[in-house]
C-alpha cells in the first residue's frame, strides 16, 4: 500500500482515509446509467481491492498447481500459499491453532458441515437446536434438514419490533435438551448485531454448543473466537472483501476431532482400502477434493488487507456513515425502516409507501445506485414484519455520505414517479 488508509484522531478514535481507499477498488471508479457507480449492496457481496485480486492473478500466473499431492516446485508453493492463507484467517479469527479452520465453499457449506457431521451423529430424538426468528436461511434449513432426519426439534427465540431478539424468552427456551444454539452474529436482513457472547455463555450454562453465523459480522468488526468462546463459527470470503466461492469453519479442535466426515474423497485420506478407510488428521479430515486454492489466496490477501485498513476504523467510521444513513432516510416521506435495533451493523432496511421494493431498485439503478431488494434470504423476518420484501442499502468502509445523499435523490425521484 503506497499510503496509510487510517490515522488516529485527537480523542483517540481512529479514523479512515475514504477517499485514500477507494482507490484500492477498481470497480468503484465506472460509471452506471451515465452516472458515477454508488454500491450499496454489499450484504450480498462485496467488491474487491487490487491486493485481493492481484493475489489470485499471480497464483494463476506464477503457482497454478494442485496442493498437498505433488513434489515439484510449484505444487510445493500452491500449497505454501494456500496453507499460509489457512494462518492468516486463524490469526484474523484468533483461533487456537490452524487445525481450527476448514476451508468450506462458504458460511452456508460451513454450517451444512456442522449439521451433518455433526448434527446427525449426535442429535436424537427429544434433543432440541435453538436458533433465532432473524436467521438467514442457511442457518434454519440445515438444522431442519437434520432434525427431520435425527427425530430432534428445531426452537426458535422470538424478535421485537425493533429486530432485536427477546433474550428473556431467548434463555426461557433453553434447557437440558438443547444440544445446540446457532444464531447470526449480525442479521443480513436488519443490521441487528446479537449479544453472541452471552448467548453462548447460556448455551454452555445448559450444556449445550454455540454456532454462529458470522457472514455479516466478520466485514464490519473484530471477531475473536476464543474471547466469545464460540464451539462453531462461520463465515464467507466474499463478504469480507475476498473472493467468491471460499468460507471458513471455525471449529474447537476436540469437537472437530469426535466428528465424523462429512464428504468422502481425495485429501482426506491416509488410506484406502475395499476394506475400509482411514481418515486424514484436522483440517484435512474435513477438506474433501481438490479446494478452491486460488480462493484461499484470496481470502488471505484480503484479511491482510482488512488489518492494513485496521477493523477498529472500519468499525467506527460505518457506525457513524449508518447513523447518518438512517437519517438522511427518515427525511423520505413515507418511508419506514425495517429493523431499528439499539445495536446495529451497517445495514438500513426499508419500505416506501405505495412503491414495491423491486420496482424500487430498478428506480434507484438509473441513479446508478445498487442496492438489493427483496426478502434477503430471510423470509421469517419479512413476515414478522408484515411485508413481502425490503430494500436494503448495505454499506462498506468504501462508501460515503455523499453516496448516501445520492440514494436519498433516487429515492425522492421514485416517490415523485409513483405519488
Amino acid at each position: 500500500m503506497s499510503a496509510p488508509h487510517s490515522a488516529t484522531s485527537a480523542n483517540g478514535v481512529p479514523t479512515l482515509d475514504v477517499a485514500r481507499l477507494r482507490e484500492d477498488f477498481p470497480i468503484l471508479g465506472q460509471q452506471i446509467n451515465g452516472r458515477p457507480l454508488v454500491y450499496l449492496d454489499n450484504a450480498a457481496t462485496s467488491q474487491k481491492p487490487v491486493a485481493v485480486i492481484d493475489a489470485i492473478a499471480r497464483y494463476y500466473r506464477e503457482d497454478n498447481s494442485n496442493v498437498h499431492r505433488g513434489v515439484h516446485a510449484l505444487s510445493e508453493r500452491a500449497t505454501a500459499a494456500y496453507e499460509a492463507a489457512r494462518e492468516t484467517v486463524r490469526g484474523f479469527l484468533n483461533a487456537a491453532s490452524s487445525k481450527e479452520i476448514i476451508f468450506t465453499r462458504g458460511t452456508t457449506e460451513a454450517i451444512n458441515l456442522v449439521a451433518q457431521a455433526w448434527g446427525r451423529s449426535t442429535l436424537q430424538p427429544g434433543d432440541e437446536v435453538l436458533i433465532t426468528h432473524m436467521e438467514h436461511h442457511s442457518n434454519i434449513v440445515p438444522w431442519q434438514m437434520v432434525c427431520e432426519q435425527t427425530g430432534a426439534t428445531l426452537r426458535v427465540a422470538p424478535i421485537n419490533e425493533r429486530g432485536e431478539v427477546i433474550m428473556d424468552e431467548f434463555e426461557r427456551l433453553l434447557g437440558e435438551r438443547t444440544k445446540l444454539v446457532a444464531v447470526g452474529h449480525v442479521s443480513n436482513a436488519l443490521g441487528t448485531i446479537n449479544p453472541v457472547a452471552r448467548m453462548i455463555e447460556l448455551a454452555h450454562a445448559h450444556e449445550a454448543l454455540a454456532l454462529v453465523d458470522g457472514a455479516q459480522a466478520t466485514p464490519h468488526m473484530v471477531v475473536d473466537v476464543q474471547a466469545l468462546g464460540a464451539d462453531f463459527y462461520a463465515l464467507s470470503g466474499h463478504k469480507m472483501f475476498g473472493p467468491t466461492g471460499i468460507g471458513v469453519l471455525y471449529g474447537r479442535e476436540a469437537l472437530l476431532d469426535a466428528m465424523p466426515p462429512w464428504q468422502g474423497g481425495g485429501d482426506m485420506i491416509k488410506a484406502v482400502s475395499f476394506e475400509g478407510t482411514l481418515y486424514s488428521d484436522l483440517p484435512y479430515k474435513f477438506e474433501a477434493g481438490t479446494p478452491h486454492i486460488a480462493g484461499g489466496v484470496g481470502l488471505g490477501a484480503a484479511v491482510d488487507y482488512l488489518a492494513g485498513v485496521g477493523r477498529e476504523a472500519i468499525a467506527a467510521y460505518e457506525a457513524e456513515l449508518l447513523a447518518y444513513t438512517e437519517a438522511r432516510l427518515q427525511e423520505v416521506d413515507g418511508l419506514r425502516l425495517i429493523g431499528t435495533a439499539e445495536n446495529k451493523a451497517a445495514v438500513a432496511s426499508f419500505v416506501l409507501e405505495g412503491v414495491h421494493a423491486h420496482d424500487l431498485g430498478t428506480i434507484v439503478d438509473h441513479h446508478g445506485v445498487a442496492i438489493r431488494a427483496g426478502h434477503h434470504c430471510a423470509m421469517p423476518v419479512m413476515e414478522f414484519f408484515g411485508v413481502a420484501a425490503t430494500s436494503r442499502a448495505s454499506l462498506a468502509f468504501y462508501n460515503t455520505r455523499e453516496e448516501i445523499d445520492a440514494l436519498v435523490t433516487a429515492l425522492q425521484d421514485a416517490q415523485r414517479i409513483f405519488g
